[in-house]
């Protein structure tokens, strides 16, 4: 259903008819009013259609015509555009905030994980040669040398021409 303003207009175009053309004249509070407006419209559109039309052009001012738009588009874009240099999101700034935030998050991720660690504790790798002997009947040329970095937490057990360990080798 069309409203008012949709059905006069249509009215003033010529494009009612029937039965909806009856039922809209029949609507209106002054038909002599109404039929006065639309002759005035019709003079109107027809001033304007004669007065503003536009003309057609001919090859060469369609081509200048072109050319200046161009010219006019291209003065209105800001000058990095022209120049070629399109902006991109990983600016120098934007890549510096990022590498400073992650930084950042690492090192917070870092101390967090080595809070819960105690550096003064013994680590549960470290063990201690209780007994270190070699039995000369089964490996007669083996030897065994312990080296010990109390700093480093480090005890290194050297040992060499040994065929197999011997039963009393032990560590706890």
């Amino acid at each position: 259903m069309r409203t008012f303003e949709q059905k006069w207009t249509a009215w003033l175009d010529g494009q009612l008819s029937g039965s909806e053309l009856t039922e809209f004249e029949a609507s209106l509070p002054d038909k002599a009013a109404a039929e006065a407006e639309k002759a005035n419209a019709k003079k109107l559109g027809a001033l304007l259609k004669r007065e503003i039309g536009a003309h057609g052009l001919a090859n060469e001012e369609f081509f200048s015509h072109q050319l200046r738009e161009r010219i006019a588009r291209e003065s209105a874009r800001p000058s990095r555009e022209r120049d070629g240099g399109v902006s991109t999101w990983w600016t120098i700034r934007r890549l510096l905030w990022t590498g400073t935030a992650s930084l950042a998050v690492f090192l917070a991720f870092a101390i967090f994980v080595m809070h819960d660690k105690n550096p003064a504790e013994q680590s549960q790798y470290l063990t201690q040669i209780l007994n270190a002997r070699v039995d000369p009947v089964v490996s007669p040329n083996a030897t065994i040398s312990m080296f010990e970095a109390k700093e480093d937490r480090v005890t290194v057990l050297w040992t060499e021409g040994l065929q197999s360990l011997p039963a009393d080798y032990a560590a706890k």
